[in-house]
């Protein structure tokens, strides 16, 4: 299973009940948290997502709305007897932050801890079921989009077939990677005679706060379900680009561009009570576009 659970949709000021930003990214057994604003563990513990299954954090940027409930996540997950270790990818600044405010509130965190800072465009993260890359976005300061992907066999294996062919169970695993088997009678079982093309891997890419760059299309080329701040409405787009943010059309520009399969839409600014607009204007560039609501979980 690859989804994402949108657990704050709003920009820099908490407004309408919306929080500022942070979602969950579930993978397999695995969950990704993405950015922490203010009030993540609130709307962590509301939609029941496990602290304790977090092992990799990525914060995009150092401004607050994204990164502000990170201190907090952290000391929690101490206060709960915490001891698997825990991964952070961020533009290199934060770690200070984070050192600094451990030490003030001298604080021994019961976990390992380790610090990844973001230099380089490209993979960060890989292990046998997924791989997390990271891309530039053209913010006011330093900021990061990623890109999650499965890492799957491409055959499936046809237990019927294989039986057939004297194939022992013990092999299909390596018949998923395109192995051929080799009988003990001398006789070569070639792989697609039991096997058959396995389904395309998914993936699920997040644009954070950025001024409209078809650059960011190259990134994200492809991918199942797309995430794209859109601060304001169209009419705003002047402003957008003096704040290095993206509007409506602009976010689904980019979809369209990249031919990604479904396009969510966040980072609302808090002068909007009502985010219809943004939809209906997102759609008419990019039909498949959807408000990434808090609450919600988005399954590819």
């Amino acid at each position: 299973m690859l989804a994402v659970t949108i657990l704050g949709n709003n920009s820099a000021l908490p407004a309408f009940d919306r929080h500022p930003t942070a979602q969950v990214v579930t993978m397999e057994d695995q969950i990704f948290l993405v950015d922490c604003g203010e009030g993540t563990q609130m709307q962590m513990a509301k939609y029941k997502i496990r602290r304790s299954k977090i092992n990799y954090i990525f914060i995009s940027h150092l401004h607050g709305d994204h990164y502000f409930g990170l201190i907090g996540l952290l000391t929690s997950m101490g206060l709960l007897g915490r001891t698997q270790e825990l991964h952070i990818f961020a533009p290199r600044a934060l770690q200070d932050i984070i050192d600094l405010q451990l030490k003030v509130a001298d604080i021994q965190l019961s976990y390992p801890l380790y610090f990844h800072p973001l230099t380089v465009e490209g993979p960060i993260v890989r292990e046998s079921k997924f791989e997390v890359s990271c891309f530039p976005v053209y913010h006011r300061i330093e900021c990061w989009g990623f890109r999650f992907r499965e890492i799957r066999p491409f055959r499936r294996v046809n237990p019927e077939k294989a039986r057939q062919m004297e194939v022992p169970s013990s092999f299909f695993d390596r018949l998923k990677w395109g192995e051929s088997y080799l009988r003990k009678d001398g006789v070569l079982v070639d792989n697609q005679a039991v096997t058959e093309a396995a389904t395309r891997a998914r993936s699920y890419a997040y644009a954070s706060d950025t001024l409209f760059d078809e650059r960011i299309a190259e990134y994200v080329k492809g991918v199942d379900l797309l995430y794209h701040e859109t601060t304001y409405l169209r009419d705003l787009e002047e402003q957008a680009g003096k704040r290095f943010h993206s509007t409506t059309a602009q976010a689904a520009t980019i979809a369209r561009l990249a031919g990604v399969g479904r396009l969510i839409i966040g980072h609302f600014s808090s002068k909007y009570e009502k985010l219809l607009a943004f939809e209906q204007e997102a759609r008419e560039i990019f039909p498949n576009t959807d408000l990434a609501m808090e609450g919600v979980t988005y399954r590819i």
